[in-house]
C-alpha cells in the first residue's frame, strides 16, 4: 500500500511543476546565415537554474514510485553540480536530507547554492570516485543513491508528457523551417539525448540528433568503436558534461552523429554568446552552440536552408570565478585565440575552421 507520505510528496512534486512555466526558445540573430536559423532552448530558466530541474524532478518521481524513497530518507547523488543544485531543491521541498557526492574542482557558486537549499556537499578528489563513494555513503546512511547516471535515460517519459524534446518541437511549431535540420546535445548522464533521440524516432520525425563530447570524456570514441569498457584518467574540464567512463544512461542508437569539441572553442563560443544576448551562459552552452555553428555552416556550404537548435543548460553566473576568470581559462583550458578569431569573422566565411581537439 503507497504511504500517505509518499502520496504527499508526489503532489509537493506536481504542484511544484504546476507551478512551472516552460522555459524560452531563443533564437539567434545570425544574418550571415541566410536561411538557417539557430535557436537555443533557454533550460537556465528553471527554478534551480539549469536543464537539470527537468532531470531532478523525474527522478524523484520515479524513485518515489519505485519505494526507494520514504519519509526521512536521506538521499545521495554523484554528481559534477548541477543536478546536485536540483535535487537539494526538490530533497529541501519533501524534507529530506540530502548529500551531494562531487569533485573538489566543482564551481563555488554550485556548492553555495546546494547548501543554500540544505544539502551538504562531500568531495572526493577525482571525478572517478563519485560513483563508489555514493555508495558507500547510502549504505553507511541506510539512504537512497538517486544514480543519476543510471537511471536518467529511463526515469523520463521519452514519448511526450512535456518532455524537453516535446516542448521543442511545440515551440517551433510556427517557425519557417519547423521541423529542425539537427538537434545538438552534450552529454553528461546521457539521458537528455536519449529522450531527445527516442522522441525523434516515436515521432517519426525528419530531425537529426548530433550530441558534441569535450575533451577528456570517453563518449565520442565509445560512439564509434562501441567499446563500452573505454575509460578516461583526465576528467572533463568542461563541467556538467564529459564522463571518465562511458555511463549506462548513454544510448548511442539513438545519435546520428557525434563531434569532439575542443574546450578553447566552448570558452570562446560563451564570450561570443555574450556579445549577442547580453547574457552570460555555463561552458556546456558553448560545446552545443559551437557544434550547432559547425552543422550550419557546413549546411550553408551546401547551399541547405534549415533551422538547428540547441541549449542553453545553465547561467554563466555560477562560474564567474572560472570560465570567465583569465587567468583561470590560462592556466586551465589554454588559449582562445584561433576560436575567438574564428567566431569574430563568423560572417566573412561559410565555413567555421575548428582546430580539431588535441
Amino acid at each position: 500500500m503507497t504511504s500517505s507520505w509518499v502520496n504527499q510528496a508526489i503532489e509537493k512534486i506536481d504542484a511544484d511543476f504546476q507551478r512551472s512555466a516552460d522555459t524560452h526558445l531563443i533564437k539567434l540573430d545570425t544574418p550571415n546565415l541566410s536561411g538557417i536559423d539557430i535557436y537555443l532552448k533557454d533550460e537556465s530558466t528553471h527554478p534551480t537554474g539549469s536543464l537539470k530541474h527537468r532531470l531532478a524532478r523525474s527522478l524523484f518521481l520515479y524513485a518515489l514510485c519505485n519505494g526507494w524513497i520514504k519519509e526521512n530518507t536521506t538521499v545521495i547523488e554523484s554528481s559534477s553540480g548541477s543536478t546536485a543544485v536540483s535535487e537539494a531543491y526538490f530533497a529541501r521541498l519533501l524534507g529530506l536530507p540530502f548529500i551531494a557526492v562531487m569533485p573538489s574542482s566543482t564551481a563555488k557558486k554550485k556548492i553555495q547554492q546546494i547548501e543554500f537549499y540544505g544539502g551538504q556537499c562531500h568531495f572526493v578528489d577525482h571525478s572517478s570516485k563519485i560513483y563508489a563513494e555514493s555508495e558507500r555513503l547510502a549504505k553507511e546512511l541506510d539512504g537512497h543513491y538517486m544514480d543519476q547516471f543510471t537511471y536518467a535515460e529511463r526515469a523520463t517519459d521519452w514519448r511526450g508528457n512535456n518532455n524537453i524534446a516535446n516542448s521543442i518541437f511545440n515551440q517551433m511549431e510556427r517557425e519557417q523551417h519547423s521541423i529542425p535540420s539537427w538537434i545538438v546535445m552534450s552529454p553528461g548522464t546521457g539521458g537528455t539525448s536519449a529522450t531527445i533521440g527516442r522522441y525523434i524516432r516515436y515521432q517519426r520525425l525528419a530531425t537529426k540528433l548530433c550530441v558534441v563530447d569535450p575533451e577528456n570524456s570517453v563518449f565520442f570514441d565509445y560512439f564509434n568503436t562501441g567499446n563500452a569498457d573505454i575509460t578516461c584518467t583526465n576528467g572533463s574540464k568542461i563541467e556538467g558534461i564529459g564522463r571518465p567512463r562511458v555511463e549506462p544512461s548513454f544510448i548511442p542508437g539513438v545519435v546520428d552523429e557525434m563531434r569532439k569539441i575542443p574546450d578553447p572553442a566552448s570558452v570562446a563560443t560563451i564570450n561570443w554568446l555574450e556579445n549577442i544576448i547580453g547574457r552570460k551562459t555555463g561552458p556546456s552552452t558553448g560545446t552545443n552552440l559551437y557544434g550547432a555553428l559547425q552543422l550550419a555552416s557546413e549546411m550553408a556550404k551546401r547551399g541547405e536552408t534549415g533551422s538547428i537548435v540547441t541549449l542553453i543548460c545553465d547561467s554563466g553566473e555560477r562560474y564567474l570565478d572560472t570560465y570567465y576568470d583569465e587567468q583561470w581559462i590560462a592556466d586551465n583550458i589554454g588559449d582562445l585565440t584561433p576560436y575567438n578569431n574564428a567566431l569574430a569573422h563568423f560572417s566573412e566565411t561559410s565555413v567555421l575552421n575548428c582546430p580539431a581537439a588535441k
